[in-house]
């Protein structure tokens, strides 16, 4: 993937806690559990939200490894005005999202309001920010998340969090997944993938929580659509000034975003970490039917093609 060094930045909806995040008492849990081999015109609805909905590219990393986080507990508190260190200062150009990652980030969370931007009639709201963060963080309404969550987004506070660690420590070295410069992009296409289903109300449409056709499933299959979706459309989107944000997007990208797909699937985590593969126990999707509906996005380039509470054939 190669950004365009012409391209201006936004850094707005980008911002860095550092370590710690704010982390204090207590903690979450994304929907998931130990039994599940844990990580991870369009009309604008309101949405009426439910505890246990913030959603992650995969179940939570402690319950894969055979830990605990605690229960999820949504609260009150707002993250108004994050403490912000200095993370993405520089990242101005495409040309800065070619040498460094954080400005990288910068340039796929930009791709992706103007993309799903484009997808709306009226009435779009991107996601609030991207936050990054290591060790721990304080969310705006899901309560607090150690590393051991990995990336989720929270739709109380429409915000995306990011250990940035998470891709090295827990999909690399310990699940065995891909590295390259796709991997993380795909899943901040999948985090926001949930923020559209936030904004369309999807998200009260789960009412089972596990199994291989359950609505928690249905649920991140169809981020991981909306997730191929973008991805597709990815070197036509332009910023503010009309300038493309992304010039180059190969099929080895495309690869690493299957790869990563397959390496979040339900079973595959099972499988690599000594569990029993038992589908009545899945929350994300076998790796199968992440790739399928990712694909399914990438293919078809239509929010109507990843209606995938409209199909028994997940």
């Amino acid at each position: 993937m190669r950004f365009n060094p012409r391209a201006r930045l936004d850094t707005s909806r980008t911002s860095d806690l550092g370590g710690g995040g704010g982390l204090g008492g207590g903690g979450m849990r994304l929907p998931g559990g130990r039994a599940g081999g844990g990580i991870g015109s369009i009309l604008l609805i309101v949405v009426v939200l439910a505890v246990g909905q913030c959603t992650g590219v995969g179940p939570s990393v402690n319950d894969v490894l055979g830990g605990s986080t605690g229960g999820l507990a949504l609260d009150s508190q707002r993250l108004a005005d994050p403490a912000n260190t200095d993370r993405y200062a520089q990242c101005r150009t495409g040309e800065d999202a070619n040498s460094s990652s954080d400005c990288a980030r910068v340039a796929v969370e930009n791709s992706l309001t103007e993309f799903w931007e484009s997808q709306f009639d009226s009435g779009f709201q991107p996601a609030q920010r991207v936050v990054t963060f290591t060790g721990g963080v304080s969310t705006g309404g899901c309560g607090n998340a150690s590393a051991d969550v990995g990336p989720f987004y929270c739709p109380v506070d429409q915000t995306i969090y990011l250990d940035t660690t998470f891709f090295q420590n827990v999909l690399q070295q310990q699940l065995g997944g891909p590295a390259g410069p796709f991997v993380e992009p795909y899943v901040l296409a999948h985090e926001y993938g949930h923020h559209i289903q936030n904004l369309l109300g999807a998200m009260n449409q789960v009412r089972t929580q596990q199994g291989p056709k359950s609505d928690a499933v249905r649920l991140e299959l169809q981020a991981d659509c909306y997730a191929g979706m973008w991805a597709r459309a990815a070197e036509t989107v332009p910023n503010d000034d009309g300038e493309v944000l992304i010039e180059d997007l190969t099929e080895q990208d495309i690869r690493e975003a299957i790869d990563a797909a397959t390496a979040v699937g339900d079973d595959y985590i099972q499988h690599q970490t000594g569990g029993r593969v038992n589908p009545e126990s899945w929350t994300h999707g076998s790796s199968e039917q992440r790739v399928r509906w990712f694909q399914t996005g990438y293919q078809s380039g239509s929010v109507q093609a990843c209606d995938t509470w409209a199909t028994d054939d997940l």
